[in-house]
Formats: C-alpha cells, sequence, structure tokens
C-alpha cells in the first residue's frame, strides 16, 4: 500500500529531484528523509508546502491504513475499495463467500475479517443482530491479556456504537471507557484518531453534550500531537453541531469554518448525519 511518505518519495524520483531540492526553504533534508520513511508525519502546512513542489494533490494521499484480512495482496486491495467506496452490501456478499474464508489464516487476519464483516452488516442493516455478533468474534480474537490494539479499540468502540440504542448508557460507557483505556501510552497509529470521534459522536447521541465535547477536543488534541489532520474535520463538524444546539452560534461558526478547511485541503469525508 502507498503510504505518504512513499508517494512523496515516488513523485520526487519521477522529477528526478533531491531531497536538498524539494525541501530548501520549506524543511530540513532530515525531516524530509524522516517524511519519505514514515518515520514523521507532517502537519498540514508542511505537508501542503511540499505537495505544491512536487505538483502532489493532497486529496491522493491516504494516511489511515485499512487492517489486511489475508497474506493475499488483492484480496486485501479488494477489500479495501469496496470500504472506502462504502459499497457496503458487495463487501458484506465478498466476505460472506466461502472461498473467501481461505485466504484468512492468522488470528489477526481473522480478527480483521470480522470486524469488516461486522461494520459492513452495520450498514447494511443496523437493526439485524449480525453486527454486533461478528464485531464480538472480532473482540474474541484478540490476544488475551495483551496491550489492545489499534484494531481491538476500533472494534470495542465501533460496539459501544452499535450498541448506543438498545442498550444501557452503563453497558456502552464501560465499551467506550475499554476503547480509550491508555489510549495515549501505547504506540500511535492515525486509525486511534477515529476512537475518538466516535467516543465523542456516542455521548452526543446519549444526551450528554459535554462529555461528547471534552472527547473531541482530547481526540483534536491527540491528532495534532501527533502532526495528523485525519478526522479533524469530522470532530469540528461535530463540535459545530453541539454548539449549534446549545445555541452558540459562534462557537457553531467557527467549528464549522474549521471543518471546512480541513475537509478542503484533505478531502476528508465528513459525515453530518449524527442521529
Amino acid at each position: 500500500m502507498q503510504t505518504l511518505g512513499t508517494t512523496l518519495k515516488s513523485a520526487r524520483q519521477a522529477q528526478h529531484l533531491t531531497q536538498h531540492q524539494v525541501a530548501q526553504d520549506i524543511c530540513a533534508q532530515s525531516m524530509l528523509s524522516a517524511i519519505e520513511h514514515d518515520r514523521y508525519v507532517p502537519n498540514a502546512r508542511l505537508l501542503l508546502a511540499l505537495c505544491q513542489r512536487l505538483n502532489v494533490a493532497v486529496s491522493a494521499l491516504k494516511l489511515a491504513d485499512n487492517f489486511a484480512i489475508s497474506a493475499d495482496a488483492s484480496f486485501n486491495h479488494r477489500v479495501e475499495m469496496l470500504c472506502n467506496a462504502h459499497q457496503y452490501q458487495a463487501l458484506k456478499d465478498f466476505l460472506l463467500v466461502p472461498a473467501t474464508l481461505t485466504y484468512v489464516q492468522t488470528d489477526e487476519q481473522t480478527q480483521a475479517y470480522y470486524y469488516y464483516l461486522g461494520i459492513a452488516c452495520w450498514q447494511v442493516d443496523a437493526t439485524s443482530g449480525d453486527a454486533i455478533q461478528n464485531i464480538q468474534l472480532a473482540l474474541g480474537m484478540a490476544t488475551p491479556n495483551a496491550p489492545l490494539t489499534t484494531l481491538s479499540r476500533l472494534a470495542l468502540i465501533s460496539l459501544a456504537v452499535f450498541k448506543t440504542v438498545n442498550y444501557s448508557a452503563a453497558h456502552v460507557e464501560t465499551l467506550v471507557t475499554q476503547a480509550l483505556l491508555g489510549i495515549k501510552t501505547g504506540p500511535y497509529e492515525e486509525n486511534l484518531n477515529i476512537v475518538y470521534y466516535l467516543a465523542g459522536l456516542v455521548a452526543y447521541q446519549q444526551h450528554a453534550p459535554e462529555l461528547a465535547m471534552n472527547r473531541l477536543t482530547a481526540g483534536i488534541a491527540f491528532a495534532t500531537a501527533h502532526n495528523s489532520h485525519y478526522m479533524l474535520a469530522n470532530c469540528y463538524q461535530l463540535l459545530a453541531q453541539l454548539a449549534l444546539e446549545a445555541n452558540d452560534t459562534t462557537a457553531a461558526q467557527q467549528a464549522s469554518e474549521r471543518s471546512a478547511v480541513f475537509r478542503e485541503l484533505f478531502h476528508e469525508q465528513v459525515h453530518d448525519e449524527f442521529g
């Protein structure tokens, strides 16, 4: 999979430019090298400057990785394409084909398989119960007593979202707490930004606006502390909705404008249906 670093490196090499030429007046050559080797994620201003110099569309960059459910690259690509295109019925059908399971071999791949199947089931029919069952199967594949992986955190927070309507607030809150526990101390992955956003969404759906704001604000701080823009447009959009419902039009406008900036700059899809 093309990462941000490899995308920039490929663009630079295709134009026969040195790291020194690309980095000149933008950043240190050593920083560009770290970016190209995915050891450092640039902030929005630095990323935009590098993209402009290399004539790379920011929309072509995808920072948050999907999870491998097979050792077969073409199989993973098929899953990724269906997921990114939001073709959830096609994704569900593909994952449920009996031959598909022959591609899934390790515990980690099996966990990813059930996670994607749960997400697809939820998007196709949130009332069926299949989504919850598959996410629980994904969680069951986690290594006992091991630190939570990013995928396990996403499974926990997704389960919280799925259970917001028909389960007790205390039960849902337990899932959110588990998903967030120790998230700042482990290795950083951009997909962890999603956990904060969904935690805020759960609080919003449970009519706890202050808690939602706190979680979204913490998520924005978490992402920016790691020089990431991923999910910021969505976080600000939900903050705008919360401010609007609190009749704080100034805060709503400011959050909405920030969401628009990140949406325009990085072409991130923003979810504006919060019910």
